[in-house]
């Protein structure tokens, strides 16, 4: 099985006010922490969508695809069609987001071993009833991803399809926690420190 993944990472983080994927975490930014959760030899190919020039630079130093979003203001659907083109010969792809810091690379090799088990189920990580991200997506899903529009993510595509999807159980639930805001990324470093 041709199991791709994509880095969606062409938001302009409105919310944030700059462009929080320089933000810092632990030492790293965010863009460099989510290009570090990615176990490289468990895909065919990677594709990191992103407007920077910088992130699509370090996305080229780890031997990743680099496709530029010249029109993030499309939504994330645009980057996501963007990604399916650039790895148009998956038979299953896995999306990430760049805004989890404390997500493992651990977690997601375990999330891929679990796709394995069940090829033909959308997969999610999750805490309890709690679903996140990455999402995994068999190819017959790739249809649904492809008519999304504006800012209508692949969430959009598992609700239509709540009988296929199956969560992978993290034990840490604050590797789910994504930070859309200062005040967001604050309180995760005042979580990890509670930890």
């Amino acid at each position: 099985m041709k199991l791709g993944c994509i880095l969606m990472a062409a938001g302009s983080g409105s919310r944030f006010g700059v462009n929080k994927l320089e933000a810092m975490f632990e030492g790293k930014t965010l863009a460099e922490r989510a290009i570090d959760v990615i176990p490289k030899e468990d895909f065919y190919a990677v594709a990191v969508v992103t407007q920077y020039p910088r992130l699509m630079e370090l996305a080229k130093s780890h031997g990743f695809l680099a496709v530029e979003n010249k029109k993030p203001e499309d939504g994330i659907s645009h980057t996501i069609r963007l990604g399916m083109d650039a790895l148009e010969d998956a038979d299953a792809l896995m999306f990430l987001v760049a805004d989890q810091p404390k997500l493992r690379k651990e977690s997601v090799k375990a999330e891929i071993a679990f796709f394995m088990e069940h090829p033909q189920n959308l997969i999610a990580m999750g805490h309890g009833t709690r679903r996140g991200n990455p999402a995994i997506f068999p190819k017959r899903f790739f249809e649904g991803l492809r008519m999304l529009s504006e800012d209508s993510g692949g969430s959009e595509v598992i609700r239509r399809h709540e009988d296929a999807l199956l969560l992978f159980q993290l034990e840490d639930e604050l590797e789910l926690y994504d930070v859309d805001s200062v005040a967001e990324l604050m309180r995760l470093k005042e979580l990890t420190q509670q930890t």
